[in-house]
């Protein structure tokens, strides 16, 4: 059996550590500091480290770790630069095997060129391209590139685990709302993690199936937010991309 455990970050931002046994792996750690901290708490081996995408607030402990743990692999995205790290680069249908659990790259472009997600054992590691009641802004791809991706999340089980890195979600379900105000999951979730984040508990991770009942942006097909999307920029929208690409425009200036 495989427990994840959230390591907070930063302001916002959430590190994944996927153990069994003494084992660990890591996701996306932006800093090195809470990390060894908790290993060390724990007594665990660090394995491995996986990347999403470049970004410092995502890989910025890695240095540190490596250090700590020069045996410990490093997985980067193929596509994705990363200036001063160097490992085993990582594509759309790779496979990475650990303990028993298989991972599956994804590559899903859109928030950076060349982002990737890791699944497999009935969890998503989606860095920013998913996020609870939202999704990732666009750095680098276009929104018909970040909304495919989005697609591609969305055609897994709903059952499955997902694991964004941010914890955006009181904001995201503020602007969901607004999109779908008569939406009654969209507003429980607010009620919800309202008081969660009152207690200072993550509101992650989510799952396949609450998100396609409160992100908008996997409810582009829906009359409510098609409606919306239109009303807001005066305009028809005739496809799911064109309602998403206003959507992501939108929540940029919310």
């Amino acid at each position: 059996m495989y427990q994840v455990i959230t390591v907070p970050a930063f302001s916002d931002n959430y590190i994944w550590l996927i153990c069994k046994d003494n084992h660990c792996l890591v996701v996306d750690p932006g800093c090195a500091g809470p990390v060894l901290e908790r290993i060390a708490v724990l007594g665990l081996t660090l394995d491995a480290i996986l990347i999403t995408h470049h970004h410092q607030d995502h890989c910025g402990g890695v240095t540190e770790l490596l250090e700590q743990a020069p045996n410990a692999r490093l997985y980067l995205p193929r596509h994705e630069t990363t200036p001063g790290l160097d490992g085993i680069r990582v594509d759309e249908g790779d496979e990475i095997h650990w303990h028993g659990l298989t991972l599956q790259v994804m590559h899903l472009p859109g928030h950076t060129h060349g982002h990737v997600a890791y699944y497999g054992g009935g969890m998503l590691f989606c860095g920013d391209t998913l996020f609870s009641a939202g999704c990732g802004r666009l750095f680098e791809g276009s929104p018909e590139q970040l909304h495919h991706s989005l697609q591609r999340i969305g055609e897994l089980p709903g059952q499955t685990r997902l694991y964004p890195t941010h914890e955006y979600t009181l904001s995201n379900l503020r602007f969901a709302i607004t999109v779908e105000p008569d939406n009654p999951a969209i507003a429980a979730a607010l009620r919800e993690v309202s008081k969660l984040r009152q207690q200072g508990v993550p509101s992650l991770p989510t799952t396949l199936q609450r998100e396609k009942e409160i992100n908008v942006f996997l409810r582009c097909e829906h009359d409510s937010v098609k409606f919306s999307a239109e009303k807001h920029v005066y305009s028809p929208l005739d496809t799911p991309q064109l309602v998403f690409k206003t959507l992501r425009q939108w929540k940029d200036v919310f």
